[in-house]
């Protein structure tokens, strides 16, 4: 299924790149998978969820995503969404992004972040446009959209495989404006 995705989003604005996560709640049914297969879930204290970590690029449209257990934090994907980036110009992300080795990896890769400071870093961001990081609710709209798709919202395939399967199709279906 992500070989039809990776085909159609071969048009997209990469100049710049939002990044983000969002969490979904896992149904009771999507428990009970055989051992060894990947599930993708993790508990917390909402429950068992599932973290999207999602890019998009200038339009909104998903550029690439990858799915973890809802008890890893952001800064823990951000190597597997960078990789996916090819001509990406500024990669804007919220605060969980914030870290030296984040910035220092992007700079390597010649991509500008624009990743706000925490409240309590000791040396203020003078280079920090803050202009992009307005527009970081492209990303957000991005996953409102997503989870407009009930399949999506809800979770209940057992297993990571078959609801990366579901959420390809959805970034398709976003990509080319079918919804």
């Amino acid at each position: 299924m992500g070989a039809i995705f990776f085909d159609l989003r071969a048009s997209i604005d990469e100049e710049w790149v939002f990044a983000d996560g969002s969490y979904i709640r896992c149904h009771q049914h999507s428990s009970g998978a055989r051992r060894g297969e990947l599930r993708a879930t993790g508990k917390s204290r909402g429950g068992t969820t599932t973290k999207i970590h999602l890019a998009v690029d200038s339009h909104g449209n998903p550029i690439d995503f990858k799915i973890t257990g809802g008890d890893v934090h952001d800064s823990q994907a951000v190597d597997d969404i960078i990789e996916m980036l090819t001509d990406a110009t500024y990669f804007i992300a919220d605060k969980a992004y914030d870290s030296e080795t984040i910035r220092n990896r992007l700079k390597q890769d010649n991509i500008s972040p624009v990743i706000p400071k925490r409240r309590n870093a000791k040396q203020p961001d003078v280079a920090f446009d803050h202009y992009l990081y307005k527009l970081r609710h492209l990303v957000e709209n991005t996953f409102a959209r997503l989870k407009q798709f009930r399949s999506i919202a809800t979770r209940y395939e057992k297993l990571a495989r078959n609801y990366k399967s579901m959420l390809y199709l959805a970034c398709t279906m976003i990509h080319c404006k079918l919804n």
